[in-house]
């Protein structure tokens, strides 16, 4: 396949995000990594964008992997006018997960004064910020947190369950007072657990998931989470499983510090692999040295990608489509070579893809 500008009059730097409302399907919502939110027609004629949020003063972009990361429309967004962030504050240096309104007067734009802070986590690093929100067909929010950063992740938050980080949290939104806060489904797998775990956590033993998303039809979580020496990985997440990092990189064990002929020899089999769920795929890489999850298809554009991960690579630019029963892989193919960076893939009010780029564009793909 190749890939063609989705709209050729618009062009924009640091692109993380984009996403609909879902009550109005004739917009989208663009997330840029230095505190912004712009609105424009979903037209691909379309020349003009808004503002819809600006909080470039509270949001800390000053590492490669820190700014405004994540959003998500309140299911009820129609009704209630609440959206969700996630961003990078200093002073302590924290991810930030707030909501806010849109304006009473105005409803192509937000109200920066109506933040009501619902969690916020002390980082110990730059890095590894994770950053995605998405509600489930459950109407729970559920966020990607990275491990805490650096590298070889040195403090164990991904084997940590009494940490929120290195894990997909999952939180009920739907009752916050005028304070902020949250609070824990009660069918959380750690809910209720003490102080060994924390009952936010539905899945852990993750790197860095640089993009989660919903199947919209079957209800299924993907995850792309970034490697670090060698391979990356895919990964469809269920409650209460661990995901091995820093046990494992991908199915492999991971050995901080060894080379790799040294870490064939004695670190390949030498870990405990019992109880850890490994990916539904994995590269090396000769695929890249980022992955960048995106969404299963459910576009009517291109059938033949009907049901498949849609998923790319940030230093690569390849995009790869896998198909899964269930149970195995049974489809597995690299469907188009961009030789873009592709920071995320953004998903249409009815199921189509965009895939942006640090090039400025937003695209899409188009059959050759």
């Amino acid at each position: 396949m190749k890939i063609e500008v989705a709209f050729p009059n618009l062009s924009f730097q640091r692109m993380v995000h984009l996403a609909h409302s879902g009550a109005d399907g004739t917009r989208l919502f663009l997330v840029l990594q230095p505190g912004e939110i712009v609105v424009f027609d979903n037209d691909s004629d379309v020349a003009s964008t808004d503002t819809f949020l600006d909080i470039r003063g509270r949001v800390n972009d000053q590492g490669n992997e820190e700014g405004l990361l994540g959003l998500a429309f309140d299911p009820a967004y129609e009704t209630n006018g609440y959206f969700y962030v996630y961003y990078s504050a200093a002073g302590p240096r924290r991810s930030v997960i707030s909501r806010f309104s849109v304006s009473s007067d105005d409803p192509g734009r937000a109200d920066p004064s109506s933040e009501l802070t619902i969690m916020e986590v002390e980082q110990p690093y730059s890095n590894h910020n994770g950053g995605s929100l998405s509600f489930g067909p459950d109407g729970y929010l559920y966020v990607g947190l990275g491990d805490g950063g650096l590298r070889g992740d040195p403090h164990g938050n991904g084997q940590d369950r009494s940490t929120l980080l290195g894990a997909i949290l999952r939180i009920d939104v739907t009752e916050v007072g005028a304070e902020g806060g949250y609070a824990i489904p009660p069918d959380n797998p750690f809910a209720g657990q003490g102080e060994n775990a924390r009952g936010e956590v539905w899945a852990y033993g993750l790197r860095n998931p640089w993009r989660l998303s919903f199947d919209r039809e079957t209800g299924d979580l993907w995850v792309g989470d970034v490697g670090q020496n060698r391979f990356e990985e895919v990964d469809l997440i269920s409650p209460g499983l661990n995901y091995g990092w820093n046990v494992m990189e991908a199915t492999h064990c991971f050995g901080e510090g060894l080379g790799l002929s040294e870490l064939l020899r004695q670190g390949e089999e030498n870990c405990e692999r019992q109880g850890l769920e490994p990916p539904v795929v994995e590269y090396g890489r000769d695929g890249g040295c980022s992955i960048t999850g995106g969404y299963v298809y459910r576009g009517v554009r291109l059938p033949a990608l009907r049901g498949a991960y849609i998923y790319g690579d940030f230093c690569s630019g390849k995009i790869w489509a896998l198909r899964h029963d269930g149970e195995r892989v049974v489809e597995h193919r690299l469907i188009a070579a961009t030789r873009q960076q592709i920071p995320a893939f953004g998903e249409g009010p009815s199921g189509e893809l965009y895939i942006l780029t640090f090039s400025g564009q937003i695209y899409r793909l188009e059959p050759d």
